[in-house]
C-alpha cells in the first residue's frame, strides 16, 4: 500500500472491521487476509492520443488485476477525471469479493484512466479508445481478464475498444462486456445494476417492512445520481408502483415536488440529457414540478422517505446526511454505487439496525449492485456458447441470483446473536465474510497460502 490511498485505505479498513470476529474464531485465515490484500498485477501506461486540433494529448492508464482465484479477473474501466491508483484499487477489492458471491466464475479486478469524455468529439473518444486498447489489449483476453462499462464508460466507448481489440488481435471473442446486441451483448445487461438493486432490495423489504411494499404509491424512494444505475433504478422503482423523490447528478440534485414523484418520461429525458453530457440543472425545474438544488445532495432535502438508494459515486453519504435519512424515517439504505456511503453513515445505520426498533437497514455495494456484474458474467458465458438468451431468460436468472445473494449475505455470518429474532442481520458483515471465505479457500487450494 502507498502512503496516500484514502479509498482503498477505506475500503481495507471496512473489510477488516467485518473480518474481526470470524478472523478471531478462526485464525489460520488470519494468513490469507495478508495475502489477499494485494493485488496479483498492477499495469499502469501512458496513453497517446489526438485531439480535433491535431495536438496530441496524454492520460495515465490503468489495470488493477486484483484476484483470480475464482476466474478471470472481472471489473469494469472508469473513465473520468478522478481516476487514480487509489479508487481503482478499492474498486478491484471490493469487485473480488462481490463477484465472488455470484456463483459465477468470476475474479476481480477494475481499470481505467483519468482521461474525461465529458466535451469531447466522437471523434477524440474513438482515437483516445484505440490508443488506449493498443497497451490495455496485452494484459485482457477471454479467459484472462474481461472488462466492462463503469462511470465514462458506455456502449459508445465498449464499441471502440471492442473494435481495436479485435484489429489487434485479429479474433472476435468475448473479451468485453455491456457489448452491442447484435455482436454479442446480453439483454437486460445496461439496465442488470440498476434492476439488481430492485430486486435485492424486494426480499430487505419483505423481511424488514413489509408495509414500504415497491407496489404502493405511498413508498417513497430517494435516489442519487443521474447515470445509468440510478435512470433504471428509478424506472424499475416506477415500474413496480412506487413513488421516486429524487435523482442528481455532479452539479446538484432535482427533488419533486408533487406526491407524483418522477415518471417514466421525464427519467427517460433525463437518460437522454446525460448521453449528450448534459447537467440537471439545464432543464425539468421550471416546469414547477421539480426543484433544483445546486452543489447538493438529495438526503438532507427531503422531509420524508422510506427507501434510499445511492446510485452515483463513493462516500456519497455523509455521516450528516445519515442522520438526516434517519429523521425523515428511512427503513433501507442499499447501495448502486460502489461505497456510496462513508463509515460514519454506515455506523449511524448500523446503529439503528442494532436497536430493534424501526430499524434501518443497510445493504453495502458489494451485495446490492452485484446486478451488473452477473449479468456481465451471463455475458460471458452466452459468448462462450455463441448463442444469446430471451430477456425473459436473462431477468429470471439475475432474480435469482439477487435472491441467493441476499441469502447469503443475510446468514450466520453476520458475526451477531440473531437468536432472540429482534435484530436484523448485518448485510455489511455477511456479505463480507463470506465474500472473503470463499475467495480465502479458493485461493488455498491453489497453494497460495497454507
Amino acid at each position: 500500500m502507498y502512503p496516500t490511498e484514502p479509498e482503498f485505505e477505506q475500503a481495507l479498513g471496512e473489510l477488516t472491521d467485518s473480518l474481526g470476529p470470524f478472523l478471531a474464531a478462526n485464525p489460520a485465515y488470519q494468513k490469507a487476509f495478508s495475502i489477499v490484500q494485494i493485488p496479483e498485477r498492477v499495469v499502469q501506461f501512458r496513453v497517446v492520443w489526438e485531439d480535433d486540433q491535431g495536438a496530441p494529448q496524454v492520460n495515465r492508464g490503468y489495470r488493477v488485476q486484483y484476484n483470480s482465484a475464482l476466474g478471470p479477473y472481472k471489473g469494469g474501466l472508469r473513465l473520468h477525471p478522478s481516476v487514480n491508483l487509489s479508487i481503482l484499487k478499492f474498486l478491484g477489492f471490493e469487485q473480488t469479493f462481490k463477484n465472488a458471491l455470484t456463483g459465477l466464475n468470476m475474479g476481480g479486478g477494475k481499470g481505467g484512466s483519468d482521461f474525461d469524455p465529458k466535451g469531447k468529439s466522437d471523434s477524440e473518444i474513438r482515437r483516445f479508445c484505440v490508443s488506449f486498447m493498443s497497451e490495455l489489449s496485452r494484459h485482457i483476453g477471454q479467459d484472462t481478464d474481461v472488462p466492462a462499462g463503469d462511470i465514462g464508460t458506455g456502449g459508445r466507448e465498449i464499441g471502440f475498444m471492442f473494435g481495436a481489440y479485435k484489429k489487434l488481435r485479429n479474433e472476435f471473442v468475448g473479451v468485453l462486456t455491456g457489448k452491442g446486441g447484435n455482436w454479442g451483448g446480453s439483454f437486460i445487461r445496461p439496465e442488470a445494476t440498476g434492476y439488481g438493486v430492485i430486486y435485492y432490495i424486494e426480499h430487505m423489504i419483505a423481511k424488514a417492512c413489509p408495509e414500504y411494499s415497491l407496489s404502493k404509491p405511498s413508498t417513497l424512494v430517494a435516489i442519487s445520481g443521474a447515470g445509468n444505475v440510478a435512470q433504471f433504478t428509478a424506472l424499475k422503482v416506477i415500474e413496480l408502483g412506487a413513488t421516486v423523490v429524487s435523482l442528481s447528478d455532479s452539479k446538484g440534485a432535482l427533488i419533486a415536488t408533487t406526491d407524483k414523484g418522477f415518471s417514466k418520461e421525464v427519467v427517460e429525458k433525463i437518460g437522454e440529457l446525460k448521453l449528450k453530457g448534459g447537467f440537471l440543472s439545464e432543464s425539468f425545474a421550471s416546469s414547477g414540478e421539480y426543484k433544483y438544488y445546486p452543489g447538493a445532495r438529495p438526503w438532507t432535502l427531503i422531509p420524508k422517505v422510506h427507501i434510499a438508494l445511492p446510485g452515483a459515486t463513493q462516500n456519497e453519504v455523509s455521516g450528516e446526511e445519515a442522520e438526516a435519512l434517519v429523521k425523515a424515517g428511512v427503513r433501507i439504505v442499499a447501495e448502486g454505487s460502489n461505497m456510496g456511503c462513508t463509515p460514519e453513515a454506515i455506523e449511524v445505520f448500523e446503529k439503528s439496525r442494532k436497536t430493534g426498533k424501526s430499524p434501518v437497514w443497510y445493504a453495502p455495494g458489494k451485495a446490492s449492485n452485484c446486478g451488473g456484474v452477473a449479468v456481465s458474467g451471463l455475458e460471458m458465458a452466452q459468448n462462450s456458447q455463441r448463442f444469446k438468451w430471451t430477456p425473459e431468460e436473462v431477468d429470471a436468472k439475475l432474480k435469482g441470483i439477487m435472491k441467493e445473494y441476499m441469502s447469503i449475505c443475510g446468514s450466520k455470518w453476520s458475526g451477531e446473536d440473531l437468536s432472540s429474532g429482534d435484530v436484523l442481520p448485518s448485510l455489511l458483515c455477511g456479505a463480507n465474510v463470506a465474500g472473503f471465505i470463499k475467495v480465502a479457500d479458493a485461493m488455498k487450494e491453489h497453494g497460495d497460502w497454507w
